[in-house]
C-alpha cells in the first residue's frame, strides 16, 4: 500500500475519472460527495492525501480545507485542490485556506498521478524526519530519567541506608567498649540493635522493590497489581478496588513493568492531588489492547492545566507509555478522574487469546 487518498467531489463523473486515473496504483481510496461527509470520513480514514473539489453545494472546498487545517490530527495532511477555477483570486484563496497544490479541471491524468506520487513521497519523508526527531527527543528524556533515577538511588543509599549502617556500627562499638554492663542493659541494647537492623533491612527491601518489583517475578502481573493495590490501600487507608479480565494473556516483561509503574505513579498522584475517598482499578482487554484504568472519586482538575502541573506526572506517564507504543487517556470532572494506559497486545498474546476463545 503506497498511501491512503480521500477524494472529495460531488460529481460522480469526476470521481469515476480520478478512480480510473489511479487504477493499477496501490492506493487505498475513500470517497466523499460533499464537505460535511468529507470531514467525517477524513477523521475516521486518516488519509495521507486529500483531493478536494472546490465547487460543491453547501460547504465549498475552501471551507473544508480551513476546517481540516484546524483539526489537530488532520492539520498536516497534504491537500490538492481540483478546480475549474483558474483565476488568481481563487488560487490565493486556496493558499490562504491551507491547500498545498492545485490542479485545474479537466484533470490531466498523467499530471495527477505524478503530483500525487511526489506529494506522498515528500509527506512520507517529512513524517520520517519528524519521527526520527521525536525518537531523539525521547531517547534524550530517557537518558535524563535514568540519570535522575541513579541520583535518587545514590542519595537513598548514602543518606538513608549509609547513615543507618554507620549509626549501627557506632552503637556496636559503644557496646563493645562498655565493660561494666549488666545483663539486663545488654539485652535491652541488643534488642534495640536488632530493631534498627530490621528497619534498615526493610529500607533496603523497599529500595530494591522500587528498582525491580519482585512481585512481578514471583506472582505475575495480575497478582502483582492486585497485591500492590491491597498494600497501598492498607498503607494509605484509601479504599482501592481491583478488578481484572480473567482471560488476559501473558504480557512481555517490558509491558508488565510499564503497567506496574503506571499503577504506582497514578495511585501516588491520587493520594497527593485528588482528595479521593475511593479508587477503582481495572485491567482488561479492549479491541486488541490491554488497558489499565485508574478511576478516583476526587475533585478532578482542569485539562488546560495538564501541561503545567508537573506534580501530577502526566508527561512522565505519557513518555513511559510512548516507549512501548502505548498511549494515555484522561477523563476528568469535579466528580473524579479516570486515567488509563492503553498498550497494543503483542502478536503472540493475540494468538493465545484467540486460541482461548
Amino acid at each position: 500500500m503506497n498511501g491512503k487518498i480521500l477524494i472529495v467531489d460531488d460529481e460522480p463523473s469526476a470521481i469515476a475519472t480520478i478512480e480510473a486515473t489511479f487504477s493499477g496504483e496501490a492506493y487505498d481510496l475513500e470517497f466523499a460527495e460533499n464537505g460535511a461527509i468529507a470531514l467525517e470520513r477524513a477523521d475516521a480514514f486518516l488519509p495521507d492525501l486529500i483531493l478536494l473539489d472546490v465547487m460543491m453545494p453547501g460547504m465549498d472546498g475552501f471551507e473544508v480545507c480551513r476546517r481540516l487545517r484546524t483539526t489537530p490530527k488532520l492539520a498536516e495532511v497534504p491537500i490538492i485542490i481540483l478546480t475549474a477555477l483558474d483565476d488568481r483570486n481563487s488560487r490565493l484563496l486556496g493558499i490562504e485556506s491551507g491547500a498545498d497544490d492545485f490542479i485545474t479541471k479537466p484533470v490531466d491524468r498523467q499530471e495527477l498521478r505524478l503530483r500525487t506520487r511526489t506529494i506522498l513521497r515528500l509527506n512520507r519523508y517529512r513524517t520520517l524526519l519528524t519521527q526520527r526527531e521525536n525518537l531523539r527527543e525521547l531517547a534524550h528524556r530517557v537518558v535524563n530519567a535514568q540519570e535522575e533515577e541513579r541520583k535518587r538511588i545514590s542519595r537513598e543509599l548514602h543518606d538513608d541506608l549509609g547513615q543507618a549502617l554507620i549509626a549501627h556500627i557506632l552503637n556496636l562499638r559503644s557496646l563493645q567498649a562498655e565493660s561494666n554492663i549488666t545483663e539486663a542493659i545488654l539485652r535491652h541494647r541488643l534488642d534495640a540493635l536488632i530493631t534498627e537492623t530490621n528497619q534498615t533491612l526493610n529500607k533496603m527491601r523497599h529500595l530494591a522493590q522500587n528498582l525491580r518489583p519482585t512481585l512481578l517475578d514471583t506472582l505475575g502481573l495480575k497478582s502483582a497489581l492486585e497485591t500492590y493495590c491491597q498494600e497501598f490501600s492498607s498503607r494509605t487507608n484509601l479504599p482501592v478496588s481491583f478488578q481484572m479480565d480473567a482471560d488476559l494473556p501473558d504480557l512481555s516483561d517490558v509491558h508488565a513493568i510499564t503497567l506496574y509503574r503506571f499503577l504506582q505513579e497514578t495511585l501516588t498522584n491520587v493520594v497527593k492531588h485528588s482528595d479521593a475517598e475511593q479508587v477503582w482499578v481495572e485491567l482488561f482487554i479492549d479491541e486488541q489492547k490491554v488497558v489499565l484504568s485508574v478511576q478516583d472519586s476526587g475533585s478532578g482538575f482542569l485539562e488546560k492545566d495538564l501541561p503545567i502541573q508537573k506534580g501530577i506526572g502526566i508527561p512522565g506517564l505519557r513518555e513511559r507509555l510512548t516507549i512501548v507504543g502505548g498511549e494515555l487517556t484522561i477523563s476528568t470532572s469535579p466528580n473524579g478522574t479516570i486515567i488509563s494506559a492503553h498498550m497494543p497486545l503483542e502478536e503472540k498474546s493475540i494468538s493465545r487469546s484467540s486460541e482461548a476463545l
